[in-house]
């Protein structure tokens, strides 16, 4: 134990408060690898600081750049009626905002719109970033209740992200999209040791970016129709056009295949998705749910449900191994856990014709479990535009 005394006194001489300001992923990387914690171990200290850090990059990535940024559908769907020989809106409400409708927007319709949110992230896999539970090692002495010597990292991080989309109905079956994503990401961390109880700044890293983020195109064919019942498959593709170094891309092109189930029931609407994604920064499993009621000509209600399994967002756990060099004292790494993970997402909202076919959109969204990075609320606006 005096040995470790000694050491952990030697460091406190010798570090400094630094700062890291390259990349995004830089911050990240250099705030957990910056490790003051004498575990006598530096290559394990190594070994697993590294999978720690891909594993937290890796999540960041995952919720910053596959978030849902919205369906391109405009709100205002028309279609021919034969037996009028006239064209007719053919839902009474507006729709939904994340889940994809069968619907179509109708040979010659387009659809424009942007859409804006912001996330506070507070919380990784259930570690809370702001009260500096996160701890990434530490050292315990058997018989003691904490342990004497951690480091945690807490983290401040902030994403902002407008979107332009747009949608034409090439014919009354087939329709086209695409989603031009800009991002704002603000990023602040700090890792903490904590040494029999007095605190010592060990790292600073902070960084700011913006930019384009990965270009989404789409298409969406509708092969079945009923009075009441409308079956389409649908796809999308995300262009690798955001820097991946700075958390605002996946870094390669991702494709998703989707099926899609609507009623329409006059005011009532209930939408099901069910589809893949391979490519990008991990594959995934889809599962998503919509009911949107048009509680007034006017107005709609829509609540709105997204499970996300993917394969590569892990776990954390802490694994605890002897120390190398002192006897009594036990060594606890963050490491990365074998089991992916699924996110579930819920939102709900309203959509308003404030005008002709002008819709604006107002939608909270927010997590139904401590999987990977998450935020208390997400508050988000959407303004439509739909011309025949």
């Amino acid at each position: 134990m005096r040995k470790l005394t000694a050491a952990f006194a030697a460091v406190l001489m010798m570090a400094t408060t630094a700062n890291a300001q390259d990349t995004l992923s830089d911050a990240v990387s250099f705030l957990m690898t910056n490790q003051a914690v004498q575990t006598g171990d530096f290559a394990r200290d190594r070994a697993a600081a590294e999978a720690a850090r891909d594993t937290i990059t890796r999540a960041l990535l995952i919720n910053l750049t596959t978030a849902p940024i919205g369906t391109s559908s405009g709100g205002f769907l028309y279609r021919l009626n034969p037996e009028l020989g006239t064209v007719e809106r053919v839902s009474d409400n507006f729709g939904t905002f994340f889940v994809e409708r069968a619907l179509t927007g109708g040979a010659g319709t387009a659809s424009f719109g942007i859409t804006g949110a912001t996330s506070d992230y507070d919380k990784l896999n259930g570690f809370d970033l702001h009260d500096g539970g996160f701890i990434t090692v530490a050292n315990h002495l058997r018989g003691e209740a904490v342990p004497f010597d951690t480091e945690s990292l807490t983290m401040n991080l902030r994403a902002s992200t407008m979107a332009f989309w747009a949608s034409v109905g090439v014919t009354d079956d087939v329709e086209l999209g695409v989603v031009i994503p800009m991002a704002r990401i603000n990023l602040e961390g700090e890792r903490l040791n904590v040494y029999r109880g007095s605190p010592f700044l060990q790292a600073v890293a902070s960084g700011t970016a913006s930019g384009l983020g990965d270009i989404a195109l789409r298409a969406k064919y509708g092969f079945f129709h009923s009075k009441t019942t409308t079956l389409a498959a649908a796809g999308e593709v995300r262009l690798p056009t955001g820097d991946e170094s700075n958390l605002l891309g996946a870094g390669s092109t991702a494709m998703r295949i989707m099926g899609v189930a609507s009623f329409e029931n006059g005011p009532v609407g209930l939408h099901a998705n069910g589809g893949i994604v391979r490519g990008g920064i991990s594959d995934e499993t889809v599962l998503a749910g919509a009911l949107a009621v048009a509680v007034h000509p006017r107005a709609t209600f829509t609540m709105e449900l997204l499970r996300r399994h993917i394969s590569e967002l892990r776990d954390f756990e802490m694994t605890s191994v002897p120390h190398a060099s002192v006897g009594n004292v036990d060594t606890l790494r963050l490491t990365t856990g074998l089991d992916s993970n699924t996110l579930t997402t819920a939102s709900t909202g309203f959509k308003w014709n404030v005008a002709d076919t002008v819709v604006l959109s107002a939608q909270v969204l927010w997590s139904l479990a401590d999987r990977g990075l998450t935020a208390p609320l997400t508050p988000i606006i959407a303004l439509e535009y739909s011309i025949r």
